[in-house]
Parts: C-alpha cells; structure tokens; sequence
C-alpha cells in the first residue's frame, strides 16, 4: 500500500489540485455580480424669475384751509380735482353775507391752498396768500380797475393789515411813510417802506391801487 501511494502520490496532488481549482471556479461562477455604482449628475435648475411689482402711483389728498364768509372755518381734506366750490361745500357752505360773486367757483384748487370766502361790501381779502399762490379770481359788475384794491394814499392801518405780506408793523411804516414823505406816486415807491421787498410787493400788487 505505501508502495502504491509512493508511486501514483505525483498524481494524486494533481488530481487534488485541479479539484481545488474547480471548486475555486464553480464558487466564483455562482456569486452574484454587483452592480455597477451610479454617479448621479446634479444639474442646477434655473431660478424662476418673480414677477415685477408694479406700483400705480395714487395722487395725494388735498389739504384746503377754508375761511371768510363759511359756516365752519377749518382744514379740509379734499380729493384730487376738486374745485373751491368743493371746498366752500366742506366748510359748511357760505353764510349769508357771503360775496360769491367775486370768486370764482370752478378754479381748480392745489394742495395747502388756502380759500379765503369774501364778505358783502369787503374791499379785499383779509387773510394772507400762501408763498407762490395765485390771487384769487374775483369779478364784479364794475370793470373799473380800482374795484376791490385798497388805495394807499388813504388806507387806513386795518386796511392795510388784511393786504398780503403786511402785517400791523410795517402796516404803520407805511402810514408813517406817507406822513414824512407825501401821497405814493407810484406803486413801486411803497418798496422804499423798511421791510417790503420785490417778493412781498409782487404778492400784494394785485390788491392795491395809487390814486
């Protein structure tokens, strides 16, 4: 027997070793393959862009100061397009001593403009126009240029008080001009009065008068 195996033990480690190599191989044949690892690419998407506000711009209100001859003097808010006859009806409508006939109704008003009612028989405006505003359109049956003015050769320091711009103080330099000085020839001369410049003359020029 040890004689057998000392003569075929070449072929037997042959024999072992190729059926090594075949079980090596069947055990390597029936493993499951894996599959492969996907590399995912992230694409950036776009941002959607947002729609645009769009802002409607809305006109302001209008801030009116209503005075003179109305039943309830105040501030008034008033929508945009509104007339003075808008804001006489906001002010309680004109009393009975009202002079509308010397204002025009239908003039468009602007924001801290000030509407002043004028009473019957009043020659002008008591109250001060706002810096820049227009005078107010008055009318009358009389087309004499001196309608509503104030003369000031005779006015006295009441009178000239209610004019634009001249208060009690220089409303006495005025008179007392005309006492040192004589008559105003001119209406450009009241300039030489302390305290009334180009600007204060170009506001109440449209109220007076040099007779």
């Amino acid at each position: 027997m040890d004689g057998w195996l000392e003569q075929y033990r070449g072929y037997i480690l042959i024999v072992l070793l190729c059926l090594i190599l075949i079980g090596g191989a069947f055990i390597l044949v029936q493993r499951p393959t894996p599959e492969p690892i996907a590399i995912a690419t992230v694409v950036a998407s776009t941002p959607t862009p947002l729609p645009t506000a769009t802002f409607t711009a809305t006109p302001a209100s209008l801030r009116i100061y209503v005075s003179g001859a109305v039943h309830v003097p105040d501030v008034y808010i008033l929508p945009p397009g509104s007339i003075v006859k808008d804001a006489i009806k906001a002010a309680g409508g004109s009393s009975d001593d009202a002079d509308l006939v010397r204002i025009n109704l239908a003039l468009a008003l602007y924001d801290q403009q000030q509407i002043y009612v004028p009473r019957l028989g009043e020659a002008t405006p008591a109250a001060p126009l706002p810096d820049g505003a227009p005078p107010p359109t008055l009318t009358s049956g009389d087309d004499s240029p001196h309608t509503g003015k104030i003369d000031l050769n005779t006015a006295t320091l009441e009178q000239l008080d209610t004019l634009p711009g001249i208060g009690p103080a220089i409303a006495q330099r005025i008179i007392d001009y005309r006492q040192a000085n004589g008559t105003f020839a001119s209406l450009e001369e009241i300039m030489e009065v302390k305290g009334i410049g180009q600007a204060t003359f170009e506001k109440l020029q449209e109220f007076v008068v040099v007779r």
